[in-house]
């Protein structure tokens, strides 16, 4: 019945038009800062004037720099072994409840992705200064954690969706234990998610400013907390250049995601 549509040339050219403009929406934003990250003035400037390298010299000679992007590192890592284990068995243990009580818990699990991040942050605030967690890694791990559970809750129930359960039935009956099903049987189905759900809960961590301007200070200052202060403070173009190689990064996690879920239909 649609098939007239496709044969409409203005139809067809009003919709690469339109993805066109909202591909430029969405990441001219962000590309802005490629081209400043070269300017060798002393200033955001766009486009710059002079070509040159100074600002990544800069970044990669400051031990503030290098000590804020090395706990950012490490508190992705930690955010990574404590998210996707607990947001993994969350999706697991959900999908036996009934339909009520699973979107329930489902809601219950998403709320800190849903809720304004200030709210979060004043909350884990009050929360981890009882336990004297403030500035400290334990405090901004548990709080990074917190915030990347629903990216993999939700990645991970999707996987279990399209996993064939009687996989699983058919290893039990075979008596293989709970742990020789999960490593032999539900791993290796689903780890695509699982690096998937990985993956975007570290970028979760290292992308996260509001919680870490609370809880964060001193040498466990994350890199996006830094250059907040340092736009705020004085306007600092190291800011562009790092920021050119966190976009580096997400492209090289999107295509690496791609690359995944292409490879995973193919097998």
């Amino acid at each position: 019945m649609l098939d007239g549509f496709g044969q409409n040339r203005l139809l067809a050219a009003f919709g690469w038009a339109f993805a066109l403009a909202m591909m430029v929406f969405l990441v001219a934003p962000s590309l802005i800062v490629v081209p400043m990250s070269f300017s060798a003035s002393d200033f955001l400037e766009f486009p710059p004037r002079e070509l040159s390298l100074r600002w990544y010299f800069s970044f990669w000679e400051s031990a503030a720099w290098l000590r804020a992007a090395r706990a950012s590192l490490v508190i992705g890592v930690l955010t990574v072994a404590l998210a996707l284990p607990l947001g993994t068995l969350a999706a697991y243990g959900t999908r036996d409840l009934p339909p009520r009580a699973q979107v329930a818990v489902g809601a219950v699990l998403l709320m800190p992705a849903i809720i304004p991040s200030i709210l979060v942050a004043i909350g884990l605030f009050f929360l981890l200064a009882r336990m004297d967690l403030i500035g400290t890694y334990t405090g901004v791990v548990l709080g990074h954690t917190a915030l990347a559970i629903p990216v993999v809750y939700v990645i991970m129930t999707a996987a279990f969706a399209d996993f064939d359960r009687n996989l699983e039935r058919a290893a039990e009956s075979l008596g293989a234990s709970r742990w020789m099903i999960w490593r032999s049987v539900i791993i290796p189905n689903i780890k695509g998610a699982l690096f998937a759900g990985g993956l975007l809960a570290f970028v979760t961590s290292l992308d996260e400013v509001v919680v870490a301007m609370f809880i964060t200070s001193g040498s466990n200052a994350t890199l996006p907390k830094v250059m907040f202060s340092a736009l705020r403070d004085h306007i600092d173009p190291t800011v562009a250049a790092i920021s050119t190689m966190l976009i580096t990064v997400a492209v090289g996690a999107v295509i690496a995601l791609l690359r995944g879920e292409r490879r995973r239909r193919t097998t």
